[in-house]
């Protein structure tokens, strides 16, 4: 697909940053998303787009824009839809770079994303992951409104179910502070390649959603520790992949809360779930009633009906997939550097609040708000 420009290429000849894309039927976005890359001014680096099987032209509008791609650009096509984890996988097997970065196909990033990224997991040998600044994107022809933020690093409630850090919160500078946190979320994030190699990259069998979670929090587990770049702005279309209100969502997230937490949470924790989970369902029926939290995309009695389906759905599906998960949980024992105690530590030090995870609801890209938020810290 062209020749790979010199002036990208590190010393020994190779990038020293892969850039990996998932894509799955979404041509515009990935247009832009691409466009967004090409304007990075990052020196040495190589974007590879996995492409999901789609139809809608995406491969090829690939092989046009690598002619004249300003860096190495590669696709892999796939003849159906692998899910977000194989794709990724495939992406990061595909490349021999010392750094991985995942970025959305529907995320569009600012031109110092990638610097901002490097230079932070390269301050430290145990830096193994990278998180970014994801803020709503916001539609250029309309009157720009205050920034909101999807995402600046995560936060856990003790069920499993997690949340973006200062998700639905204006962006008045509150997170601008270089930190560390406790994973990046998989739209836009860096991984050391010594990390994944030493503990795996993302687990197949979660297919989408809570997958930047389970292999984040592998990775802590396993000794390596997550900075936060706070000049690492990314902006993102939420919910184009299924859709917020979509049940098939709501049921992958719900089947995969429970795989991660009968994965890597301790036992301490673990035998305590079902009361958090309640806790957990009780706040979010309160603030249901109150028209609040993400309920609010089941609109109606039969939205509702729907939402609880799926929510059932998620957790019966996830039962007959917990012996592998237990399989899994004894195979990577030899690979953690924390034990029980201080995992538990570091799950409640980066515990979400009930009322924050119960009562925000994240909203499509469009209906962004000025209202001023609280800001949180873990």
């Amino acid at each position: 697909m062209g020749a790979r420009p010199s002036g990208n290429l590190s010393e020994d000849g190779r990038p020293s940053v892969t850039v990996v894309v998932v894509n799955w039927n979404r041509k515009t976005l990935l247009g832009a998303c691409l466009a967004s890359l090409a304007n990075q001014t990052h020196p040495r680096f190589e974007v590879v787009v996995v492409d999901n099987g789609s139809q809608d032209g995406s491969p090829k509008l690939v092989q046009e824009l690598a002619q004249s791609y300003p860096v190495p650009l590669r696709l892999i096509p796939n003849q159906d839809n692998r899910g977000f984890c194989e794709a990724n996988n495939q992406g990061i097997a595909a490349s021999d770079s010392a750094l991985v970065a995942l970025l959305n196909n529907d995320a569009e990033a600012d031109p110092g994303w990638l610097e901002a990224l490097e230079a932070v997991i390269l301050r430290d040998e145990d830096i193994g992951m990278a998180a970014s600044k994801i803020l709503v994107w916001q539609d250029p022809t309309r009157p720009r409104s205050a920034d909101e933020i999807d995402k600046c690093g995560h936060l856990i409630y003790p069920d499993g179910q997690n949340r973006g850090r200062g998700a639905g919160q204006i962006d008045h500078g509150q997170f601008d502070r270089v930190e560390e946190t406790l994973w990046p979320d998989g739209c836009a994030a860096m991984y050391r390649r010594a990390m994944l190699e030493d503990v795996g990259g993302f687990d197949e069998d979660f297919f989408a959603y809570a997958d930047d979670a389970e292999l984040g929090l592998r990775g802590r587990i396993a000794g390596w520790r997550c900075m936060y770049a706070p000049q690492a702005v990314v902006r993102h279309h939420r919910g184009a992949t299924l859709g917020l209100g979509s049940a098939r969502r709501l049921t992958l997230i719900e089947r995969n809360r429970v795989l991660l937490v009968v994965k890597l949470f301790p036992w301490n924790l673990l035998w305590a779930n079902g009361a958090y989970q309640i806790a957990r369902i009780a706040a979010g029926m309160w603030a249901a009633a109150r028209n609040r939290g993400e309920i609010l995309h089941y609109p109606g009695t039969r939205g509702k009906l729907q939402a609880a389906a799926a929510l059932t759905k998620g957790m019966l599906s996830a039962l007959p997939m917990i012996p592998k998960m237990l399989r899994k949980r004894r195979a990577f024992r030899s690979r953690r550097r924390l034990n029980p105690s201080q995992i538990r530590k570091l799950l409640l030090f980066y515990r979400i609040s009930l009322k924050e995870l119960s009562e925000h609801s994240t909203r499509p890209a469009h209906l962004t708000t000025t209202t001023q938020t609280t800001p949180t810290a873990p």
